[in-house]
């Protein structure tokens, strides 16, 4: 009798869902890879997701919400989501992704590390059973790291301009930094980003994705100018904290450096 449980991975575009994908590729044959796209992703992510694709030899599934983020938006009261409120993670990621799985017994591989411990925003359907290959075969970031080299895929190439994690451009998990750096490398993503903000002087009605300052105010050359300052300040001091890491200890450091609230583990991983 033909067993009827899927094995779908679902990939975020990110370094360790692709390592996953890459490892599981041989072991379990018969995987579906899928991507939940917004359509607000990084242009990074979209070209790496078809590399990954081409050396998996199988096609990785897009998942689109019947209704993107500006339907959801509106739905939401123009409320942009936040870290207390993920309904853009709910409503175009965990959504379609449920919808694709349906009612059918389902095996969802999640890409945590054996040296992380952090968990939400994985569906809780009763039909479907998260596993945690890495977490079971002890493969830690330096694992990651050496499936990526050897595979020859590499780092998804928007860890180059300094963005941490995959996910849609106007994601607020970015830093100030990023933010910056966003400007500079696809100023097009930035100005799209910056239209969905909202400044009102009525209370509960000032909308923005930086919790610091508005991004017409980030983007401004004195603003720029200091948040790269205070980053180089705090590499500095990083890097003296770090003087005697190797090197792979340093980068999964810097990983884990914001200790606010994490990413959500389908949009980032």
């Amino acid at each position: 009798m033909t067993d009827p449980t899927r094995h779908i991975l679902c990939m975020s575009g990110g370094k360790d869902s692709t390592a996953l994908a890459l490892y599981m590729r041989d072991r379990v044959p018969q995987m579906e890879y899928v991507f939940c796209d917004t359509d607000k992703e990084l242009t990074e992510t979209y070209e790496y997701l078809n590399r990954v694709e081409a050396f998996l030899g199988k096609k990785i599934v897009r998942l689109n919400a019947k209704a993107g983020f500006d339907y959801w938006l509106e739905v939401y009261g123009g409320y942009l989501p936040s870290p207390n409120m993920r309904w853009c993670t709910k409503m175009l990621k965990l959504k379609p992704f449920e919808q694709y799985v349906g009612e059918q017994p389902v095996v969802s591989y999640v890409g945590l590390r054996a040296d992380e411990d952090r968990v939400g925003y994985i569906s809780t359907k009763s039909n479907i059973k998260a596993v945690f290959p890495f977490k079971e075969d002890g493969i830690d970031y330096a694992g990651v790291m050496k499936i990526l080299e050897e595979s020859g895929i590499g780092l998804p190439p928007y860890l180059k301009w300094g963005r941490t994690h995959s996910g849609c451009y106007f994601c607020f998990f970015q830093r100030s930094i990023e933010w910056v750096r966003l400007l500079e490398t696809h100023p097009d993503q930035f100005e799209e980003a910056m239209k969905y903000e909202k400044i009102s002087d009525q209370p509960g009605k000032t909308f923005t994705w930086n919790q610091e300052m508005p991004l017409s105010e980030l983007r401004k050359p004195e603003n720029v100018a200091a948040i790269k300052q205070r980053f180089a300040e705090l590499e500095e001091r990083n890097k003296k904290n770090r003087k005697n890491m190797k090197l792979v200890e340093i980068l999964a450091d810097m990983e884990d450096e914001d200790d606010g609230a994490k990413p959500c583990l389908i949009c980032q991983l």
